[in-house]
Formats: C-alpha cells, sequence, structure tokens
C-alpha cells in the first residue's frame, strides 16, 4: 500500500523524473517512484564487437591406405575405442549383398497391389500436400 500511495503523491506532486530512480517534485521534496526493473538481457557469445568467433572443424579425414582398405573407418560412434576390422566377404550374410543402393524406383514402377506400392503413394500424396500448403497461413 505504500508504494501505491508514493506513486500517487508523485503523480499529484507533478514530479520530474530525474537520471535517477527519484523524482524531483516541485516543492524539492523526493519521492520514490516505483520503476518497472526489467532483467538485462544476456549477451550471446560470440555475438559482441571484438569477439572471435570458433569456426566449426569437420572430422579429420583418414588418407592411409592400408587403413582404409583394412578397417571401417568412421564407423566407430565412441570417443573411445577404435574401427572395426573389415572381414572376408563369406562372413557377411546374403542380405547384405541383395540391398538395393541404386535410385528409389518410381510410383508407375511398381506392382499396384503391392504394400511398398501403396507406402509410396501414400508419401508422395503427403509431400504434395505439404508442398499445396506451405504458403497458407492458418
Amino acid at each position: 500500500m505504500s508504494g501505491y500511495s508514493l506513486f500517487r503523491t508523485a503523480l499529484l506532486a507533478k514530479c520530474f523524473p530525474t537520471h535517477l530512480k527519484t523524482g524531483l517534485c516541485s516543492n524539492n521534496v523526493v519521492h520514490r517512484i516505483p520503476v518497472c526493473g526489467y532483467a538485462k538481457k544476456v549477451a550471446a557469445k560470440g555475438k559482441g564487437k571484438g569477439m572471435v568467433k570458433e569456426e566449426l572443424k569437420g572430422p579429420e579425414v583418414c588418407k592411409d591406405t592400408e587403413r582404409l582398405t583394412t578397417h571401417a573407418v568412421g564407423v566407430n560412434i565412441f570417443k573411445q575405442g577404435e574401427d572395426p576390422k573389415l572381414k572376408s566377404p563369406e562372413e557377411y550374410p546374403e542380405w547384405l549383398y541383395q540391398i538395393k543402393l541404386g535410385p528409389v524406383t518410381n510410383l508407375h514402377d511398381r506392382e499396384p497391389d503391392s504394400w511398398e506400392y501403396w507406402k509410396r503413394l501414400r508419401k508422395e500424396s503427403i509431400l504434395r500436400h505439404n508442398r499445396l500448403h506451405k504458403g497458407k497461413k492458418l
């Protein structure tokens, strides 16, 4: 309640604000005026004048030909440990060599009664719907 009465007194006495958080009234009496103290904005890292920007560097590229032919370089996702060694082709399962690595076949190249046909049809219709409604506002 006291803050409200001080604020009201300052308005009725026609106080003039100064650079401080106090107001100077016409009758030379100082009253406190409640001031909204907003939080200061936190400065982002690397966005100030004179700050050096840190550049992101990619992974190191292995140029050792012997290691590239004997290990699966880049497969290890852990910070510690080594890349796994490659095995002979007979030790891998047969389905591994039957995977299609080429481009995706079109909808017209598939059988209309297959599961892959309907899955691809649904995906293309969702992509088409998203493209049509991309620029529209709700």
